[in-house]
């Protein structure tokens, strides 16, 4: 049960650890507002004497207006392909402003070099580097020393010249308005009239700077253009020159129409070839068969050709109408008779014009395959001869055609360089600018810079928050208790008391009775509310021994254990005992002598209770001192007559209070506690470790004992009384001040 109760506090306090406390916070904000306020006060002092004591620095701005499309009469940029249209156009200008070109014309127009402000920083800067170098050359010896070689006139005029151009160009900004064409020109100086001076000398000398490249440019084109008009003129005549060469050579008029007419005779000719062409295979395919029948008129005539001839087809019909006579005059007459003789006659007859006809008829087909072969060759001859001649002629086409556009492209580059030369000739001395001043810089009245109330208000607010965080950085730091918080947060006890600490000398007791002192009431009033909270624990009565300890020395215990008796005495009849058998104080704070008896007198049977009894009269407490030194204190302690001599004391004291030994040096009080009723633990505020109460803490709750309160001693009750919350544990309010009866 104990360990589970450990881990339930334990993982209570990781809680409480993760939460933010901020009015933890604001406590120690409050506690260290003074000290917080102090240093933001001397801080800002400090600044404010720095700023006071500051060159005010003036800005003055001129604002300019960047066309994108100027007004040209005449355009010469297409001749170097520059678009003004184009974002990078705007980029180009912003660094043109900025650039080193710029800054040299203005330095030189304005004279700058002979500018006292200039001249008292150059001379500043040069005695500084000088210095500097003088300084690194006597601290590093071991360096290789180089005498440096003395410059030229023109050579020193040139270094300060680019350093009057760097430290123009330091103080000169340029800054576009967004999605405008407006630029701001603004320069800061000391003299609010030469930095008005500076940015508009700026903007006039980017505006000039522009007309004078516009002028070079325009000079430089009308130089180029004549130069290069000379050179299309001699191309254009050489061109001309062999175009009038190829027509005397060839001895051709008109070209196009020759070409023309050659084109329509080969079309003609390749007409007519076709047509050839296909009747000779047409005749061909006769004249093929023709020859296959080895000239047989009766298989000749069965041939297609020759049987859908209409002379042919004529002569078959009459054979047909023969040798239908004859069939029919075979019915009627004999072979003898004269009409079948005659049909006989006139059937021979026409079967022989049939053969004659065939005959003939393919003498025909056969001359007429020679005749379609023959023209064939002839046309293929004429076709292959107007191809000779049409490719001649384009030939020759095209080579006029090559020389004619050699011509005229060079008659068209000269017509127009010689154009734009008269154009650029009639406006060289005309040019318009890119860019316009829309406002003049007017001579600023108020500094740019040091802003001292920003500067201020900068400083107060920064060492106002820098006090705040080495505040809370000193209390993170901080592992002391110091309030009933930490006691609750840290510890995980609950508060049974806090001592006021009383003024007293360093390396001195508190005084005995300041218990009893009238005038130290809120010290009093604090052991009465402690008196209070161990009543309150038991109300029965029957928790009569107190024990109080502590983690290590000089944490005010024995203070504590001694004024609590005194106020117990008030009450009842109380006992104090000094349980602290290795450096025992409860007999020297009485003024008991070193021989007296006492606790470990008792214990051992050495002395009767009586003789080691001391009565305090002032207080009327009875004292048991820790008696004659004893070789082991823990065995003492851990005997069955020190738990029999706390069962006689209890019999016959009301209260028992017995001071031991800190637990972080010995185990005397965890010996000590089984035979008690209550365990207090004391705790020096504001400076004992945590971790060391804690780790005492614990040794008690290894064996099951529960420390039933911590008192926070020696508690600085006018730095806390602000940061902390203790209203209750002393006379705050002026209570308390009268003795009680």
């Amino acid at each position: 049960m104990l360990s589970e109760g450990n881990d339930l506090r334990a993982a209570q306090q990781d809680a409480d650890d993760d939460v933010i406390d901020l009015t933890h916070y604001f406590r120690v904000i409050n506690a260290s507002k003074w000290r917080i306020v102090s240093l933001a006060g001397i801080v800002t002092l400090l600044v404010a004497l720095v700023v006071l004591s500051m060159t005010p620095i003036y800005q003055a701005t001129s604002s300019l207006l960047i066309e994108s499309e100027e007004t040209n009469i005449v355009s010469i940029e297409q001749v170097y392909g520059l678009d003004a249209s184009k974002k990078e156009y705007f980029e180009t200008q912003y660094e043109i402003l900025k650039s080193r070109h710029i800054a040299e014309k203005v330095v030189d127009k304005l004279n700058l070099g002979e500018n006292p402000i200039f001249t008292q920083y150059l001379e500043e800067e040069s005695s500084f580097i000088d210095d500097a170098k003088a300084f690194l050359k006597s601290v590093l010896t071991f360096l290789p020393q180089k005498e440096v070689e003395p410059l030229s006139a023109e050579e020193a005029a040139q270094q300060r010249k680019e350093q009057l151009i760097s430290l123009f160009s330091e103080n000169l900004s340029i800054s576009p308005v967004a999605n405008t064409q407006v630029v701001k020109i603004s320069y800061m100086s000391e003299s609010p009239k030469l930095a008005a001076q500076i940015a508009n000398t700026v903007a006039d000398v980017y505006i000039e700077n522009y007309l004078e490249a516009k002028f070079d440019m325009t000079s430089k084109a009308t130089t180029w253009l004549n130069d290069s008009l000379a050179g299309l003129r001699n191309k254009l005549e050489a061109s001309e020159r062999k175009l009038a060469d190829f027509y005397e050579r060839e001895q051709v008029v008109d070209l196009d129409g020759v070409v023309g007419l050659a084109s329509e005779e080969l079309q003609g000719l390749s007409e007519q070839l076709l047509v050839a062409e296909n009747r000779l295979k047409q005749t061909q395919i006769i004249f093929e068969q023709v020859q296959d029948f080895n000239g047989d008129p009766a298989e000749l005539a069965d041939m297609p050709a020759v049987q859908n001839h209409p002379s042919v087809q004529n002569v078959k019909e009459a054979e047909l109408l023969a040798e239908s006579n004859v069939s029919e005059l075979s019915k009627i007459y004999g072979p003898k008779h004269q009409k079948m003789i005659s049909a006989q006659a006139e059937l021979a007859s026409i079967k022989q014009t049939l053969i004659n006809q065939v005959r003939s008829l393919i003498s025909g087909i056969n001359s007429e395959y020679r005749q379609a072969e023959s023209q064939v060759n002839s046309l293929r001859v004429s076709v292959a001869r107007a191809k000779e001649e049409y490719r001649k002629l384009t030939t020759l086409e095209s080579k006029r055609k090559i020389l004619q556009r050699e011509v005229d492209t060079n008659q068209q580059l000269y017509d127009s360089f010689f154009t734009r030369l008269q154009e650029t000739s009639e406006v060289e001395g005309f040019e318009t600018a890119n860019a316009r001043v829309l406002d003049k810089a007017t001579i600023p009245l108020i500094p740019a810079k040091p802003k001292k109330s920003l500067i201020l208000a900068a400083t107060l607010i920064l060492s106002l928050g820098f006090g705040v965080f080495i505040a809370l950085v000193l209390d993170f730091l901080n592992s002391g208790i110091r309030s009933v918080d930490d006691v609750e947060r840290k510890l995980g006890q609950r508060m049974m008391g806090l001592i006021p600490w009383q003024p007293h000398k360093k390396k001195e007791d508190l005084p005995l009775r300041e218990f009893f002192d009238k005038s130290n009431h809120t010290f009093s009033e604090a052991i009465r509310t402690l008196r209070t909270s161990i009543q309150l624990l038991d109300l029965s009565g029957n928790k009569k021994v107190t024990m109080v300890t502590s983690s290590v020395p000089k944490e005010g215990k024995t203070t504590v254990s001694i004024n609590l008796a005194f106020a117990m005495g008030q009450l009842g009849k109380t006992l104090l005992i000094d349980a602290d058998l290795r450096k025992p104080s409860v007999a020297k704070r009485f003024d008991l002598p070193g021989f007296q008896p006492g606790l470990t007198n008792l214990v051992a049977g050495t002395h009767t209770l009586d003789e080691c009894l001391c009565n305090d009269t002032a207080s009327s407490i009875d004292v048991i001192t820790a008696g004659s030194s004893s070789p082991n204190p823990q065995e003492l302690l851990l005997s069955s007559g020190f738990n029999a001599v706390i069962e006689k004391l209890k019999a016959k004291y009301d209260h028992i209070i017995i001071d031991t030994a800190p637990t972080q040096a010995v185990s005397d009080a965890i010996i000590v506690s089984e035979s008690c009723d209550t365990l207090l633990y004391v705790v020096k505020a504001d400076a004992t470790n945590e971790k060391l109460v804690s780790s005492g803490l614990e040794r008690f709750m290894r064996i099951g004992k529960r420390i039933d309160g911590v008192i926070l001693n020696q508690v600085d009750v006018k730095k806390a009384g602000s940061t902390y919350a203790y209203t209750g544990y002393y006379d705050q309010y002026g209570y308390g001040a009268q003795p009680e009866s």
